[in-house]
């Protein structure tokens, strides 16, 4: 990865990239929200479609989409980007990574950082930021065209007249529209009101391994029948996605090892014709992840991705079968409808003190054939879908 000085530009690849600005959370700490303005030759937007964050996570035509937020160990979040610059419209000049603070000041953001990877998690790009002071809205980086490809290019320049400020420069008509809607993704609790004494100088930016679990290259296996796979080591302790998938198969289940390779704990199970699905593991910190397949003659591959490559529980989102969901909201009422004949379940992993490593583990759905319901949701985490049939899922707003 390149480490960039402010004002630097490199040249990316021609495919699908992610984005992620990340920064240290705690207590009294400002949560840090991203958005990205899609510019014309004229420098401004072309009106409220470009522009991407939270409260509007895709672009028209999906070429620009925010996916949310993810925690790594010791604080360390993420907000992050998709961009597939080949499909941008002509139109559009520029891509502009801007971040908020919730009206605090960016100087109060410890580990302040743009890490621009691959789709698959190679590293293209880092930036530190380790000179904000007063600004409350920061542009952060931009892509731009050039010679018939993309470069980006590191800027590291705020305002502190907040979103104002933006708007003016970029031809923004409605500044608050960069204010995420309902449900908003959490971030840590607002920064108090400032004390006589001086506000502590924030820390260095996170080195690239810092944050190396909410994106690494995906682990991909092939096999036959029932084989233990032990993952590669470099797949960092936390939450991963797991996904797997037959070919010419009638079922497929998948379970977690412990470090003598003896099965712990099924984590999907799928008995349709060459139907695999998508679950959720956790990478211990002192071994490689072993999971065990149990598969009847026909071939599969497994995968073993970075969260962030999980759906988002937005809106209404529908599946079949065993599925990950990421919700990243507040406490509120989960609507489950599923149309299958067997049993079905709804795992929700919680956040537990502030971390990704740790499940805290209930059980809101556990019921037989089709059903619809309406049970009481904890808050952010990850929903386990177990299903045989078709499902749909949404949150109250």
């Amino acid at each position: 990865m390149t480490q960039l000085p402010k004002g630097g530009n490199l040249p990316v690849p021609a495919e699908p990239l992610h984005t992620a600005v990340t920064w240290t959370s705690g207590p009294g700490l400002p949560g840090v929200d991203v958005c990205a303005l899609l510019l014309g030759p004229d420098g401004a937007v072309r009106g409220d479609a470009d522009l991407v964050f939270a409260g509007r996570p895709e672009h028209p035509g999906s070429a620009v989409r925010h996916l949310g937020q993810t925690q790594g160990e010791n604080g360390t979040h993420a907000d992050w980007l998709r961009l597939d610059l080949t499909a941008v419209e002509p139109s559009v000049d520029r891509v502009v990574v801007t971040a908020s603070a919730g009206g605090a000041a960016f100087g109060r953001v410890p580990g302040l950082a743009v890490h621009v990877t691959t789709a698959a998690g190679a590293p293209v790009a880092f930036f530190p930021v380790d000179d904000a002071t007063s600004e409350t809205v920061f542009v952060l980086g931009e892509f731009y065209r050039r010679g018939g490809g993309w470069k980006f290019r590191s800027v590291g320049q705020g305002y502190d007249t907040g979103t104002e400020g933006l708007a003016a420069d970029y031809g923004i008509s409605t500044a608050p529209a960069l204010t995420p809607t309902a449900p908003p993704i959490p971030t840590p609790a607002p920064i108090p009101a400032p004390a006589p004494s001086p506000a502590p100088a924030p820390s260095s930016a996170p080195a690239p391994d810092a944050v190396a679990a909410l994106f690494f290259e995906p682990f991909v296996h092939e096999g036959r029948g029932t084989k233990t796979v032990v993952c590669d080591a470099s797949i960092p302790a936390g939450w991963v996605l797991v996904e797997v998938e037959g070919h010419r198969t009638s079922s497929l289940v998948v379970w977690d090892c412990d470090e003598y390779g003896r099965t712990k704990d099924d984590l999907l199970a799928s008995y349709e014709s060459d139907i695999g699905g998508r679950t959720v593991a956790t990478a211990p910190k002192d071994r490689p992840l072993t999971l065990r397949v149990e598969g009847d003659d026909g071939r599969w591959t497994l995968r073993v991705l970075p969260l962030s490559h999980a759906r988002r529980l937005t809106g209404t989102v529908q599946g079949h079968g065993a599925d990950l969901l990421v919700y990243d909201g507040p406490a509120t009422m989960l609507n489950f409808a599923h149309y299958g004949e067997h049993n079905v379940t709804v795992w929700h992993h919680r956040e537990t003190d502030a971390t990704w490593d740790e499940d805290d583990i209930d059980l809101p759905v556990n019921e037989i054939g089709t059903v619809e319901l309406s049970v009481p949701l904890s808050g952010s985490g990850l929903l386990r879908i177990g299903a045989d049939g078709d499902w749909k899922c949404s949150v109250r707003g």
